[in-house]
């Protein structure tokens, strides 16, 4: 597809040093324009940097990953010194959220440690005038919008987002984004959302490693997704592919 597209949210730390070489390398032939490649950690973001200063289709996106046991103290300390050292060259803060997988296997976890946390990094993005990259599906969602509109933060993307109608209408109301994976291509609930959520907030991302087929997961797939959306939308496909390029550089200052 010779139209140009961003992958809007890839862990490219968690890919092996050939992989990420691969991919990297085969973004021009893949018309791929760039990689928002967000962190889960410190250790992650630290590699996420090294990335990013090596290649310039690259761009770091630093946070902590909800679905994983709270950081100590001093790790978060650490973490927010990192974000404060690197505000001018990330393009955002992520990926930061909820826990809900981590819910699911333990029912006694308790979410609001989980809140105070996301909160934090709420604070930061609107201090920092950088976007947040959000894990925030299902019954987490309304808590997270709560956040974001009692801090008046309007530059929200809920990456693999999954929830009910109620809450798609008031992410919609605050012109959240969002963006698709390529479960698209087979998952129902996928589709009845990009149905109903207007093209303009609406990115594309494969999330890899992540795998949706034994193939691995490439930056390349995003061309699925995008087809699949211009199908659902009944829109030609220069069109879908001109509005969720630009919704996604505007909304990350490419």
């Amino acid at each position: 597809m010779p139209f140009p597209i961003i992958d809007a949210h890839i862990h490219l730390d968690q890919y092996s040093q050939i992989d990420q070489t691969k991919i990297i390398k085969e973004l021009i032939h893949y018309h791929i324009k760039a990689l928002i490649a967000v962190s889960t950690n410190l250790a992650s973001a630290k590699q996420i940097k090294s990335l990013a200063l090596a290649h310039k289709e690259v761009k770091p996106v630093y946070g902590y990953h909800p679905e994983q046991e709270l950081p100590s103290e001093q790790e978060l300390q650490q973490l927010i010194n990192f974000l404060e050292e690197q505000k001018e060259t990330m393009v955002a803060i992520g990926e930061v959220g909820l826990p809900y997988y981590l819910r699911q296997e333990n029912s006694l976890l308790k979410v609001e440690p989980y809140i105070e946390l996301l909160e934090c990094f709420i604070i930061q993005a609107k201090n920092f005038q950088k976007p947040l990259v959000l894990h925030a599906v299902y019954g987490d969602a309304p808590i997270v919008c709560d956040l974001l509109e009692k801090h008046s933060v309007k530059l929200a993307h809920f990456h693999w987002f999954k929830g009910d109608k109620k809450t798609i209408e008031r992410m919609v109301a605050n012109g959240y984004c969002i963006s698709v994976t390529p479960d698209i291509l087979y998952k129902e609930r996928t589709r009845n959302l990009v149905a109903v959520y207007p093209l303009h907030l609406i990115m594309v991302e494969t999330d890899g490693p992540w795998q949706f087929s034994k193939e691995k997961t490439h930056p390349k797939m995003i061309h699925f997704t995008m087809r699949e959306i211009a199908k659902i939308k009944k829109l030609p496909i220069k069109e879908v592919y001109e509005t969720i390029f630009t919704t996604t550089e505007r909304f990350y200052s490419l």
